[in-house]
């Protein structure tokens, strides 16, 4: 990253990168003192300071610059919020539940839902929904959308059980090809110990009249919470009569949705189709 760099023009790791270039020059550390603080190498130092990390820093390192600078939590923050800036604003207190949830029950209606998306269709939706946006801007939404399996790789990951209408699989989203690699990342995903996949057939016609899709999220220390989405925004739902019906709603799409078995072999037929 070149020094003379304009603020305005540095995307939110290189931000980041040169916010801990200059709290560590200000506490006259080296970048090998760095290191040792935070566990990490003095390369990797370097490349968090120079934006280039493949992706984005870790949270362990965040909290090491922290203890050793002495902030507080100003560095974990500024981590959250890179995730945070690419989506919504609205958005964001979902993805802090999200986070925290231990069960997650989801039913998408025509398009496949965000932790399940691949690059190639994230991005397609992205372009669809963003048609002014740049290119970079799009990148950030596609990254930051694919972060979010980061859940998957806590030491007790949630269990997400999805139920995907049909239409979510017919409706070609960026072509035949970006389809195709859709449903086999489906197929893996169908395969983890941590996600249960259903799809709704057309056959089953409308077995609730709330057909719009929606989350909720469960927790180990808190009540359920119902999230819904409308073309305007995002809102959380914690009634507790709310939550409820929409839980009594997720187990009928669940009793006539296809089982398990019988939704794989669907994509996998469907699959050869594309």
């Amino acid at each position: 990253m070149d020094e003379t760099t304009p603020t305005q023009h540095l995307n939110p790791l290189q931000r980041f990168g040169r916010d801990v270039k200059q709290v560590r020059l200000a506490r006259k550390l080296t970048q090998k003192h760095l290191g040792r603080a935070t566990g990490y190498s003095e390369a990797y130092v370097s490349r968090v300071e120079a934006g280039k990390l493949p992706n984005k820093p870790s949270e362990k390192f965040a909290k090491g610059c922290d203890t050793g600078f002495g902030t507080g939590e100003l560095f974990a923050g500024l981590l959250r919020r890179i995730d945070d800036g690419d989506h919504p604003s609205w958005f964001a207190p979902y993805l802090e539940l999200e986070r925290k949830a231990w069960r997650i029950l989801d039913y998408s209606a025509d398009v496949v839902m965000g932790l399940l998306q691949t690059e190639g269709y994230a991005r397609s939706i992205f372009r669809v929904s963003n048609p002014r946006a740049s290119a970079e801007a799009i990148e950030g939404k596609v990254a930051a959308r694919l972060r979010r399996r980061e859940v998957f790789e806590r030491g007790t990951p949630p269990l997400l059980w999805a139920i995907l209408h049909e239409a979510c699989l017919r409706t070609v989203v960026g072509g035949a090809e970006v389809m195709a690699e859709q449903l086999e990342y489906l197929l893996t995903a169908a395969a983890s110990p941590h996600i249960g996949l259903q799809v709704m057939p057309f056959s089953v016609g409308a077995p609730t009249p709330h057909m719009k899709p929606f989350t909720v999220l469960r927790f180990t220390d808190s009540p359920s919470v119902l999230y819904t989405e409308t073309r305007v925004g995002g809102r959380m739902h914690d009634l507790a009569e709310t939550v409820a019906a929409a839980e009594d709603d997720y187990d009928l799409l669940r009793a006539h949705a296809l089982s398990p078995a019988e939704s794989v072999a669907l994509i996998k037929t469907m699959l050869k189709e594309y």
